[in-house]
């Protein structure tokens, strides 16, 4: 029987009264166990299951728990479980409602239908409106903040946006009038729907309603607990694993349980089953600073290592992820056990590649993994094509970033190269034999869409006033009948590139060269443009000059990595050819803070432990500051079974950044030299 395991902080609570009662669940304390018992004594207590409400941050939690208890109680399957959304969707369709839900993507197409319809250009007014992606998701902001003024709410937050805020609520007017007059519902709907319906005296079936991730709420969540006006609440939660009030969940809701419900009973979970004493002491010495809303510390169950935590220091951050890299090669835990985490993505991208170097399997949750990157895949595409110039899909994707050449025109464009060239394509560029004929005339067939471009060559005479040298002028690959000039442009530095190149034999000469080219450079800044246009496709000035640093510094963690090759090819080797090896689903684990949660492994290295990488309170400050961090550090450390790491650099050579070593290590006792 699920009670039966429990030990005797876990049953207390499992058993406690109905009424309205909070499980502080510290980490590694076992609070899926405990909802799992307070499940079983429900029903062994005549609860029957379809008067039971579990409430999950995840519809993967509550199938893990439903089919746990089912174990024991077949009639478990009946139990009302899910995330707020889902609970709200299924209910809303039982009680008849027509309601036609939709993915936030279609309704931000619809929100910018109804944007589009105004003219802010014509208002005169010197601050620039929202766009109308980013008013999409600060309206939905606003409805999750539970706040009744909107003006109000915005000018907290922006207060030069004031002379919008009659516009910006007719829109969501005229939004939420389209929406009602279709039966639309996205996701914050359906809990404003359910809401309304519990607040007019709907039916309510349950009598307790479980909350697990309770410290993750956010308040229109929270009123929807409130609006189910239940006598018998079970919360579970940590305060000290708040870690998502950049999502809008607000810590107020888990500290100030027990002053809106007077009758409330408070129940801490210490016992951690998951970590060695030396863990633990660490993530209490820090987490003590924060204020404590309940009183509470991990207490040890598997007892001392003998090891403490390792503090391990480098010069710079390059060296840091190399010798991770060397300890994770020589490591005896098993790939899929170790875990590196970080504060921010960037920090992902250099540990990716030493460890790709070394032939180290490895999987990335969230965001792009540094070798999938665009401009990665693209400067190893060159380095490729230099290798072998046969190889004709690493030439299509360089010219993906040519204006003007898509990869129709590539693909024809590689084959008069190659001809040109003998087989060779490079010397298709550099010393093209002429007098061999490309671009001549194709099968056509109107049924499979193949038609003849090349009845007529193209002019070269449009190419002469732009500077090519005459090598390349008389080259025939610019006779193609639809290649524009900033195609041509392209196809000149991507020749000027292969000539410069073709006297190097140090492969670190070849990426100086090619790091300092032109041809690299109007790669950078087309990537660069990509990323920093707003919704409605306008440049922000500050936002593409940080792209295109961030786009050089990556380019630049491969050009680390080339220093200590004198081969091309073993390079290329390591970088690309080993990558095809290795399954995404299986290694060591790359993950945020954030993506850790919930997670434990037996060896974890926390990695770039110092001020302004974690903590980073540029990063934290709208979210919560200092404290907010301290949490991450808190989920961050109490994710290690076994063995914890934290390293720490000097310096970032890339980013030519001096660093301080993190408060944190400072909190937690290390002595800093």
């Amino acid at each position: 029987m699920p009670l039966n395991k429990l030990n005797k902080e876990q049953f207390s609570a499992a058993t406690a009264p109905f009424g309205h009662n909070l499980i502080i669940a510290s980490a590694g304390t076992g609070k899926t166990s405990t909802i799992v018992g307070r499940i079983a004594y429900l029903l062994q207590n005549g609860i029957k299951p379809e008067e039971i409400l579990l409430l999950t941050f995840t519809n993967k939690a509550a199938n893990e728990m439903k089919e746990r208890i089912s174990r024991v109680f077949e009639s478990a399957k009946n139990i009302e479980a899910g995330t707020f959304h889902s609970v709200s969707y299924r209910w809303l369709k039982k009680l008849n409602k027509k309601i036609v839900l939709k993915q936030p993507k279609d309704m931000r197409i619809l929100f910018k239908s109804v944007y589009d319809k105004r003219d802010f250009s014509k208002l005169g007014y010197e601050e620039k409106p929202y766009s109308a992606n980013y008013l999409f998701d600060i309206y939905s902001l606003f409805l999750n903040s539970n706040s009744d003024s909107f003006e109000e709410w915005l000018l907290n937050r922006a207060p030069l946006q004031e002379e919008f805020v009659l516009i910006y609520e007719d829109i969501f007017d005229e939004y939420e009038d389209i929406k009602k007059e279709h039966n639309l519902v996205d996701f914050n709907s359906l809990l404003l729907r359910m809401i309304e319906e519990l607040e007019n005296g709907i039916e309510n079936p349950f009598k307790e309603v479980l909350v697990d991730e309770y410290q993750d709420t956010n308040p229109l969540q929270n009123r929807l607990i409130e609006a189910l006006k239940q006598n018998s609440l079970f919360c579970v939660g940590d305060y000290d694993q708040s870690i998502y009030a950049f999502n809008g969940a607000d810590i107020n809701i888990i500290s100030t349980f027990d002053k809106r419900y007077p009758d409330a009973k408070i129940f801490t979970l210490k016992k951690n089953y998951r970590s060695y004493g030396e863990i633990l002491d660490v993530a209490n010495k820090v987490i003590k600073n924060n204020p404590r809303i309940y009183p509470k510390s991990l207490e040890v169950t598997r007892g001392y290592s003998g090891e403490y935590p390792k503090l391990l220091m480098y010069h710079d951050t390059f060296e840091e992820y190399r010798d991770i890299a060397n300890r994770i090669l020589n490591s005896t835990t098993d790939r899929d056990e170790i875990a590196i985490l970080f504060r921010n993505n960037s920090s992902a991208d250099a540990i990716e590649a030493m460890l790709r170097e070394k032939g180290i399997e490895c999987k990335r949750k969230g965001g792009v993994g540094f070798f999938e990157s665009r401009e990665i895949k693209v400067t190893l595409d060159i380095l490729v094509f230099l290798l072998n110039p046969k190889d004709i899909m690493a030439f299509i994707h360089i010219f993906e970033y040519a204006k003007g050449i898509g990869s129709a025109i590539a693909s024809e464009i590689f084959d008069a190269l190659n001809t040109l060239g003998n087989g060779n394509a490079i010397k298709g560029f550099l010393n093209p034999d002429t007098s061999k004929k490309i671009y001549q005339k194709k099968k056509t067939s109107y049924q499979l869409g193949l038609f003849d471009d090349f009845i007529q060559l193209g002019s070269v005479a449009k190419f002469k006033d732009l500077g090519f040298d005459d090598e390349f002028l008389a080259n025939p690959i610019l006779r193609h009948p639809k290649l524009s000039v900033e195609g041509a442009e392209f196809l000149y530095e991507f020749y000027k590139f292969l000539k410069k190149t073709q006297r190097f034999k140090n492969p670190n000469s070849v990426f100086n060269e090619l790091i300092n080219s032109t041809l690299l450079n109007k790669i950078i800044l087309h990537l660069a443009k990509e990323r920093s246009k707003d919704k409605n496709g306008r440049l922000i000035e500050e936002l593409y000059e940080e792209n295109k640093e961030k786009i050089r510094n990556k380019i630049n963690i491969l050009g680390n990595l080339l220093r200590k090759y004198t081969d091309l090819e073993k390079f290329i080797n390591a970088m690309v050819l080993g990558a095809n090896e290795m399954s995404a689903g299986k290694g060591v684990n790359l993950l945020t803070v954030h993506a850790s949660k919930g997670l434990e492994f037996e060896e974890v290295y926390i990695v770039d432990m110092m001020e302004g990488r974690f903590p980073n309170i540029k990063l934290s400050k709208p979210a919560g500051g200092i404290e907010e961090e301290r949490r991450l550090f808190y989920v961050a450390v109490t994710r290690a079974k076994d063995k914890l790491y934290f390293a720490c650099a000097k310096m970032d050579r890339i980013k030519n950044i001096e660093y301080q070593p993190s408060r944190f290590l400072i909190e937690a006792g290390y002595k800093i030299n």
